[in-house]
């Protein structure tokens, strides 16, 4: 549901559409960054800057994918800058761990064979299938939030699926 945007984002209807979308940018965001704090802080300042942003949204037009490419924007802002600073210690002890026991379920555990198999693309394969086929986006809507094009979208998809497949050693869907 899409609303008109009032005075930058004080809209109740355009903030209670954004706010539905968290769970999404929380995807998207991890996809990204492959990390909780950094994923926290980049769905925040995104939130941020669209809120402040809210003017510029065109009534009408995908909410979700406008919200993807302010992200998406955000994330290689972050990424050029570190790149002009000074790198921290990897190594900190607030780092997230996993547990020390692995999950029973079937299920689970194939679903995390999956995620690490997805994990392991390269950035261009792994962000197009996350895009696509965890968070069901369009090639259209993919193409415009990773400023490619649909083709570019399409073969990404169809390369990285491929690859999870292999890694997986599956033949078949």
């Amino acid at each position: 549901m899409l609303h008109p945007v009032s005075g930058a984002g004080r809209s109740p209807a355009f903030r209670a559409d954004v706010i539905g979308l968290i769970p999404r940018l929380r995807g998207y965001a991890w996809t990204l960054t492959r990390s909780h704090d950094e994923t926290d802080d980049l769905v925040q300042e995104t939130l941020a800057r669209a809120i402040a942003n809210a003017a510029k949204f065109s009534p009408g037009t995908n909410l979700r994918a406008w919200m993807f490419t302010i992200m998406h924007n955000t994330f290689l802002n972050q990424v050029h800058k570190r790149r002009r600073e000074a790198p921290g210690s990897e190594a900190c002890a607030s780092t997230y761990q996993r547990a020390a026991v692995a999950p029973v379920q079937d299920i689970r555990v194939r679903a995390d064979e999956a995620l690490r198999a997805i994990a392991r693309l390269p950035e261009p394969y792994r962000q197009m299938v996350l895009l696509v086929l965890v968070q069901g986006e369009s090639y259209e809507d993919s193409a415009r939030i990773c400023h490619c094009a649909v083709g570019t979208v399409k073969s990404r998809v169809s390369r990285g699926r491929a690859l999870v497949m292999e890694d997986l050693h599956e033949t078949g869907l």
